[in-house]
C-alpha cells in the first residue's frame, strides 16, 4: 500500500498522517519544511522535501503511488488564486491521466458542486472535473466550514465580536478538521472503492452565525456579539490590506457564492461527524483568549 499525503503538517493532514502510522502504513509525505514534522513521524515516514507549486517535484514525488491525498496549498490571498490552484494541481492530474497514480482523494469544499460563482472554491470544482476526466479512481470530500476558521479572528473574539458577511440566520455545515482527517484516513486505507465519488463531510449539526455567537458566548465565558458586514465592506478592507483584486474577489466570492447554499448531500450516517463546536472551542479556542476581566 503506497499512500502520498500532501500538507502533512496541516490541520487535516497531520491527523491523517498519525492515523496512517498507527495503522502500520509508511506514508510518503510531501513537505515544504520537514522540520515541522515531529522526529517520530520523520523516522516512520518517507518524507520528500519540496514545494507543491513545483510541478517537477510533485510529478516525481507521487509517481508510482497507489493513492494520493491532495490538499490545495494555495492561500486565499494569492494573486490569481483560482488559476494558481488549478496550475498547482496540474502535475497530479497529469500523473493520474498517465496511470502513475491509481487513486486520488481530494480535499474539496461545499460550494464546489455549483461549478462556478463561489470564489476561490471554483478552483476545487475545476480540479474535481479534471481529475474525473483521468483514468484514476477519484473521491472528492466536500467539507463544511472548518471550526479552525474562527482562529483567524482571535483579536475580534478577544474583543467580544464575531464578524461575518454571511447571512446570520442561515445554517451551514461546520466541521472539526480532526474529524475530516478521520474520514480521509479511513478512505485511504480502504482498497475497495472505485470509480468517481463525492462524499460530504459535515459536523454534527448545521450552524448559523447567530448560533455560533451564542455557543461561543457560553464556552468562552464572555459575551460574543455578532456583527454583519456587506460584501463591499469586505472588499474595501481586503483592498486596504494590500490584497490584489483577484484575491479579493476570490475571498468575497466564497461567502457570496455560498450565502444561500443548500448542501448537495443531506446529513446522514456517512456525512455526519461527531465533534461539536462547543467541545472544539473549549479545547482549542478558549486557551488562546485572555481570561475575561483580565
Amino acid at each position: 500500500m503506497s499512500i502520498v499525503v500532501t500538507t502533512p503538517t496541516g490541520n487535516v493532514g497531520s491527523r491523517v498522517v498519525r492515523l496512517l502510522l498507527q495503522a502500520g502504513v509508511r506514508p510518503r509525505l510531501l513537505a515544504r519544511d520537514p522540520s515541522r514534522l515531529d522526529a517520530g513521524t520523520r523516522q516512520r515516514a518517507d518524507v520528500r522535501r519540496g514545494d507543491l507549486t513545483d510541478a517537477a517535484f510533485v510529478r516525481d514525488a507521487i509517481s508510482g503511488a497507489r493513492t494520493v491525498f491532495w490538499v490545495d496549498p494555495t492561500p486565499h490571498t494569492a494573486e490569481n488564486p483560482i488559476e494558481t490552484s488549478v496550475q498547482t494541481a496540474s502535475a497530479l492530474v497529469d500523473a493520474a491521466r498517465s496511470g502513475d497514480v491509481a487513486r486520488v482523494v481530494l480535499l474539496s469544499s461545499i460550494g464546489a458542486e455549483k461549478r462556478g460563482g463561489a470564489g476561490h472554491i471554483d478552483a476545487l470544482a475545476r480540479i474535481e472535473e479534471q481529475l474525473d476526466a483521468t483514468g484514476a479512481d477519484t473521491l472528492h470530500l466536500r467539507c463544511g466550514y472548518f471550526f479552525t476558521n474562527l482562529l483567524m479572528d482571535l483579536d475580534g473574539l478577544a474583543g467580544g465580536v464575531l464578524t461575518t458577511a454571511a447571512r446570520p440566520d442561515a445554517p451551514l455545515p461546520w466541521v472539526d478538521p480532526r474529524d475530516i482527517g478521520d474520514i480521509v484516513a479511513a478512505r485511504l486505507l480502504n482498497e475497495e472503492w472505485k470509480g468517481h465519488a463525492v462524499q460530504a463531510v459535515h459536523g454534527p449539526e448545521d450552524l448559523s452565525y447567530t448560533q455560533i455567537a451564542e455557543t461561543l458566548t457560553e464556552v468562552l465565558g464572555r459575551p460574543i456579539r455578532l456583527v454583519t458586514v456587506t460584501d463591499d465592506e469586505v472588499r474595501a478592507a481586503l483592498t486596504s490590506a494590500g490584497l490584489p483584486p483577484s484575491a479579493v474577489e476570490g475571498i468575497v466570492g466564497m461567502t457570496a457564492g455560498t450565502r444561500d447554499l443548500t448542501a448537495e448531500q443531506p446529513r446522514d450516517l456517512l456525512t455526519t461527524t461527531p465533534t461539536t463546536l462547543a467541545s472544539w472551542a473549549y479545547t482549542h479556542l478558549r486557551p488562546l483568549l485572555p481570561t475575561p476581566g483580565t
